[in-house]
């Protein structure tokens, strides 16, 4: 994980003890709850009601949980591999482990349950703080986001990711299901989820692996390494042991790997051969001149006079 995100997530920590504290101690966030739910918006702008009943299924854990799955699923086909699958699996996991787990710890009553005006109605049985549907929409539009594959398209991805979740939260607002610190404590909830996502890709990339090498046995795919296969003799192990040597310094030439593939199979190991022993490598540049066999004529600069000197008897 980076440092940025790394302090974003303890940031986003600190808010979300922040509006708790806030709302535990009825502070004017609550106040703010309260002048919001009598002022009704609902009543305010009625003609907005019926699209918002169906914009808020964006929030809904079920639909967008299989839309998004059947679009991760036709990546994950597309790309060979499931991580996208387990990210998605993970986050919603994830979710509902820390949201549910602060719905029921903190038994907060929504609006149209409120018992007594200006109450902070905490942990009065109910399981409306944080809000569901807002963490929903943070988490699942934004795991589409993080596992987009280019900068554009997870820029775009991201700011798409937060207009739906901005509107999914004003939406429960508006229809009077969620007070306004329910539905901040939600995006910070879904924030925190997101944020905290690099922390299981190590765990995810294992469990792909135990997966796919699963299939492979039920198959009966022989695994793959670089040991020889147990069907080779003792002498083509040896020799395919010496050809997978590196090539470079201390590496065997032709000639001396053919000398081993024309041995006998009771000879000792390769390694324990003195001819075999690693030599340095020596470029040509560096390699000193061979003179030709024969008798060779100087050349005519390096005779004195610098003429050619006549034949005896010429």
């Amino acid at each position: 994980m980076t440092r940025t995100r790394l302090w974003l997530f303890w940031s986003s920590l600190a808010v979300y003890a922040g509006i708790v504290a806030a709302v535990v101690t009825t502070s004017w966030l609550v106040h703010l709850d309260w002048q919001l739910m009598l002022f009704r918006p609902y009543k305010q702008w009625p003609e907005f009601h019926a699209f918002l009943d169906y914009f808020v299924v964006l929030g809904q854990r079920a639909p967008t949980a299989v839309a998004v799955l059947a679009w991760l699923g036709w990546r994950a086909w597309r790309q060979h591999t499931l991580r996208p699958l387990f990210m998605l699996a993970g986050s919603l996991l994830l979710l509902n482990v820390t949201v549910g787990a602060a719905k029921i710890g903190m038994g907060r009553l929504g609006p149209h349950y409120a018992t007594e005006i200006g109450s902070n109605e905490m942990w009065a049985g109910g399981d409306i703080f944080p809000s569901g549907h807002t963490a929903n929409a943070v988490v699942t539009w934004g795991v589409v986001a993080y596992l987009a594959t280019t900068p554009r398209a997870r820029r775009t991805a991201s700011v798409v990711c937060a207009m739906v979740a901005l509107g999914v939260g004003g939406t429960t607002v508006y229809l009077g299901t969620h007070w306004l610190s329910d539905v901040l404590l939600g995006w910070v909830a879904g924030l925190l989820v997101l944020l905290a996502l690099p922390w299981f890709e190590p765990g995810v990339a294992r469990a792909e692996a135990w997966l796919l090498h699963l299939r492979d046995r039920l198959r009966g795919v022989p695994a793959t390494g670089p040991s020889a296969p147990a069907s080779l003799s003792p002498l083509a192990t040896r020799v395919s042991i010496v050809s997978q040597r590196p090539t470079g310094a201390g590496a065997q030439s032709t000639r001396e790997m053919a000398r081993v593939s024309s041995g006998s199979g009771t000879a000792a190991r390769p390694d324990t051969w003195p001819h075999l022993a690693p030599r340095p490598h020596t470029t040509r540049h560096e390699r000193p001149p061979v003179t030709p066999a024969g008798h060779r004529r100087p050349p005519q600069s390096d005779r004195p006079g610098g003429r050619p000197q006549a034949r005896a008897g010429g």
